[in-house]
């Protein structure tokens, strides 16, 4: 069974709101998520995939940061998701800097048919770290794995980065094929609720996705899988 890595306990003090018939936009958490990583390694797919399902294959690059929301129901708590969607390119980075600060978790991306999206990582990391909260989420995520017949980065050295650095979890998702990218964004909220003092319930299965372990991990289960990994049950 592949089990995810999750990160030592702390508190943080989240927005929040009591849900309520009056409020027709009601949730009990906030989180601002903030989704970073070179150009082209389709993180764009990614929220529109999350926010709606679609795949569109022809995108324009992001000018500066694009905003969506979705809001999920994690064991009974109506959880709020404002992904922010960042420009890869370098003349948007005093821009995109400013958004590091107020997000709660970060998504560094690449894409795993071009090795040069992943070697960019560390640089990644380093912005969240130099720009982000002291506790900021951090999730590695490894895009495209419709193309591992391309694949140029393998899922253990994913695993061996997010380890060395300290990352929530490391796991391969597919925009195209909607394959992992719901369950990277539960996990991520999953693990906000739990730091921010929730008791969150494991979930079983027979199969789940990729993820890195590491010491000290706490097990989390999803049902989803990618079509071209095989169950490691």
């Amino acid at each position: 069974m592949q089990w995810c890595k999750w990160a030592g306990s702390w508190r943080t003090h989240l927005l929040r709101q009591p849900a309520g018939p009056e409020a027709e936009d009601s949730f009990d958490f906030l989180f601002k998520i903030i989704l970073v990583g070179d150009s082209d390694v389709g993180k764009t797919c990614m929220v529109q995939s999350f926010e709606s399902g679609i795949f569109i294959e022809k995108q324009q690059n992001t000018i500066g940061v694009d905003f969506t929301v979705r809001t999920l129901d994690i064991d009974g708590k109506k959880v709020k998701m404002q992904v922010w969607d960042t420009a890869g390119q370098e003349r948007f980075r005093t821009i995109t800097q400013s958004y590091y600060r107020s997000a709660h978790g970060a998504m560094v991306a690449y894409d795993i048919s071009r090795r040069g999206t992943f070697e960019s990582i560390s640089h990644w990391i380093r912005e969240v770290e130099q720009y982000g909260a002291a506790n900021v989420v951090v999730i590695l995520v490894g895009n495209k794995s419709d193309l591992h017949t391309q694949r140029q980065v393998l899922f253990e050295d994913a695993c061996t980065l997010a380890e060395k650095n300290s990352l929530l979890a490391a796991l391969e998702t597919s925009a195209k094929e909607a394959q992992n990218i719901d369950a990277a964004f539960i996990l991520m909220a999953r693990e906000l609720l739990a730091r921010n003092g929730m008791t969150i319930p494991e979930q079983t299965s027979q199969c789940s996705p990729k993820f890195t372990l590491s010491e000290g991990c706490r097990p989390v289960y999803s049902a989803v899988v990618s079509p071209d990994k095989k169950c490691e049950c």
